[in-house]
């Protein structure tokens, strides 16, 4: 019995240093049978510009290279021989202004990129095709336009996450239905803290999540979300502009199961029409809105709606009450929201809308 917890535990991971360029640390982590396998990952952070390029080892994994005043990055940064396995990438909180279109053309295992908290104000074309990218971060940039085609990764289907949030953009451009390259796998959007006045077009994209918070978006009618029919998580939070739900404004989210409209004061009911066509809907969040009291129809348009967070504290959850029994033919259980004040949960108090 003695022998098989040993493979068991020389089959874990383990931590140890390594010699390293001077001012940055190595940190190997080993794993699989004896430590046949190991990852090094490379932190060089806040040396300063003088830093690249950095020989690293051959087997590093991921390299940090924040904080180092970077003004520019191109190919011959990113080369040498410990570049190509690659698979995370760290140049936040520099002071990028632009990038090479082929800086990142040599890092063929590259599955996050880390580019927030520069002064970018633009994205060349094809910047990612040669890099199988999972996650792509550039948030806290001065992005004004972005082409959406610039997130066309060889990924080779690979779900893609990217955060354009904090950034100066009033447009996204769309991709070309006729494009050389086939469009980019995004699933996972976040566009919060811009300066887009209208929804974007993003048809055709495998949408799954979508942050617009903090955008100063004017209305939200018919077709503003054309072609996202597998959106799953929505969140409209925190608008700027006193926004307007116009009635069948979410009729094409046919799979949506979360919308988050918490932190808008100013939004009032245009009708419960406004939620049709949301069938799939389990969760929605009004908590910080003039959409309290609920009315009472809202029910009809929300057949899978199980809670709803309408104030600080305050939750309420689908309620089915089944009346008499048996039950007459042609009767129909009565379906009403139970609402709990968490806060005051101990004292018992809750009430029915």
């Amino acid at each position: 019995m003695l022998w098989p917890l040993l493979l068991l535990l020389a089959a874990g991971e383990a931590q140890t240093t390594r010699p390293c360029f001077p001012g940055c640390q190595c940190e190997v982590e080993t794993f699989g049978l004896f430590d046949s396998f190991s990852l090094t990952r490379v932190d060089c952070s806040g040396l300063g510009p003088h830093i690249v390029p950095v020989p690293i080892p051959l087997d590093t994994a991921h390299l940090d290279l924040s904080s180092n005043r970077l003004e520019t990055v191109n190919e011959s940064v990113l080369a040498g021989p410990g570049y190509t396995t690659l698979a995370g990438l760290d140049l936040s909180h520099n002071l990028l202004t632009r990038f090479s279109p082929t800086a990142f053309s040599r890092l063929r295992y590259l599955e996050s990129l880390d580019l927030s908290h520069n002064g970018l104000a633009a994205l060349p074309a094809e910047s990612f095709t040669s890099s199988p990218l999972s996650d792509v971060n550039l948030s806290h940039n001065r992005l004004r336009e972005v082409s959406v085609s610039a997130f066309a990764t060889h990924s080779q289907g690979r779900a893609l996450h990217v955060d354009l949030s904090h950034n100066l953009l009033h447009s996204l451009v769309p991709h070309p239905a006729r494009a050389s390259l086939p469009a980019p796998t995004i699933q996972s959007l976040n566009l919060a803290w811009n300066r887009l006045h209208t929804v974007p077009d993003l048809r055709d994209l495998p949408l799954r999540y979508l942050s617009l918070d903090g955008n100063p978006l004017a209305a939200i009618g018919p077709g503003a979300f054309e072609g996202l029919a597998g959106l799953t998580h929505l969140s409209l939070g925190s608008l700027q502009r006193l926004p307007q739900l116009v009635p069948y404004g979410f009729r094409e989210l046919q799979g949506l199961q979360v919308l988050d409209l918490s932190s808008n004061p100013k939004l009032k009911w245009a009708g419960p029409e406004v939620f049709s066509g949301l069938g799939s809907l389990q969760e929605l969040d009004l908590s910080g809105t003039g959409l309290v009291p609920l009315p009472e129809k809202l029910l009809l348009h929300l057949p899978a709606l199980q809670s709803i967070s309408v104030g600080q504290g305050v939750q309420c959850r689908r309620l089915v009450r089944e009346g008499t029994y048996p039950r007459q033919p042609g009767s129909t259980p009565k379906v009403a929201l139970h609402c709990i004040d968490t806060q005051e949960l101990a004292a018992g108090g809750s009430d029915t809308l």
